[in-house]
């Protein structure tokens, strides 16, 4: 076929040039609308007939669940110091074994750095609501160690899907972001204090005053710890 092109298109002329022209003309049209086709196919078969989905910007917003604890290494050698000293003391007051207890004061370090919430006051909140038990419940629906209430924090609980109130991590990180927003509004750590223990009316600040004072002790137990290390 190509020689005969070669021999017709050595010698055009009038009528036979047009019909010669129109012919070739006609070739490169299918061979266009061939080469057309076959791109169409090969895109087609990318993108499977449909436009690529826009980002779903809801979900991307939507709050991701935090993370049980910061790891270990993140915590400084002062800290590690007064996680040991403080589990000797909660362990031996409450009765529980030493290894939970270091478990247990390490997650409220941990929360503690991460909420900006004094980790000290995170375990005295801990000590007074639940004397350190991690299935004690009230009449009043609060649960776990912080004796969080489900009901009163549902969009906290749904940022933490898949977390148990009665799991002692998450208990502690709903806790102590809890007690961060109740310190931020009320604009100080004792108001803070009522507001988690629902009695922000009480002008006596019992609650505030019950949970500071456990702060306090554990504050002279880290001293006392301390002292004995250096002597």
């Amino acid at each position: 076929m190509s020689n005969g092109l070669r021999a017709t298109f050595g010698q055009p002329a009038g009528h036979d040039f047009l019909v010669e022209f129109g012919w070739t003309r006609n070739i490169a049209l299918a061979l266009l609308a061939t080469l057309s086709l076959a791109l169409l196919s090969t895109a087609a078969a990318r993108f499977d007939g449909f436009p690529p989905e826009a980002p779903d910007v809801e979900a991307a917003a939507a709050p991701q669940p935090i993370p049980v604890s910061i790891p270990s290494h993140s915590l400084t050698q002062v800290a590690r110091e007064q996680i040991e000293a403080l589990a000797a003391l909660v362990g031996k007051k409450y009765r529980i074994s030493p290894k939970v207890a270091r478990e247990l004061i390490g997650t409220a370090y941990r929360e503690g750095a991460r909420t900006g919430v004094d980790p000290l006051l995170i375990i005295a909140v801990m000590a007074v609501e639940s004397r350190f038990n991690p299935i004690a419940e009230s009449d009043s629906g609060a649960m776990g160690l912080m004796q969080v209430i489900p009901g009163f924090h549902k969009d906290k609980f749904e940022a933490a899907a898949g977390d148990p109130v009665f799991d002692p991590h998450a208990n502690i990180r709903l806790g102590a972001r809890i007690l961060q927003e109740y310190i931020k509004r009320a604009g100080n750590e004792v108001a803070g204090l009522q507001l988690y223990n629902g009695s922000s009316e009480d002008v006596t600040n019992a609650y505030a005053s019950k949970v500071l004072a456990e702060r306090q002790r554990l504050q002279q137990a880290i001293a006392r710890s301390r002292d004995r290390l250096r002597a």
